[in-house]
């Protein structure tokens, strides 16, 4: 995790109340989406979301991330890392730039 203090806090969280047992990656994968429709729910009508609601629906949706992600003994910056340098393969600067194309129609 980029922050072990906060790592060590999600973890403690989860072990105070013995929640470990439903994290299995399935739970935290399905409890991503249902925090991301969540988080697309602040928009559905307008805009113009309240801003704290979008940002207590990212919290969660990143908690379950990282959740995850420490499941699985991955590096949530080391996955990032790792997918930004085949996303730069996909979508040369020369080809992508100030487009939403998607890579194989560049």
């Amino acid at each position: 995790m980029a922050d072990e203090g906060l790592r060590d806090e999600l973890r403690e969280f989860v072990a105070e109340r013995d929640w470990a047992q439903f994290h299995s990656p399935e739970n935290l994968a399905k409890s991503i989406s249902i925090e991301a429709a969540e988080l697309l729910e602040c928009f559905q009508w307008s805009a113009d979301a309240d801003d704290s609601r979008v940002r207590a629906e990212l919290a969660d949706v990143l908690t379950y991330c990282l959740l995850l992600a420490d499941r699985l003994g991955v590096e949530p910056v080391d996955l990032v890392r790792a997918k930004l340098a085949v996303t730069r393969e996909k979508y040369p600067i020369d080809k992508a730039r100030g487009r939403s194309t998607k890579y194989d129609q560049l």
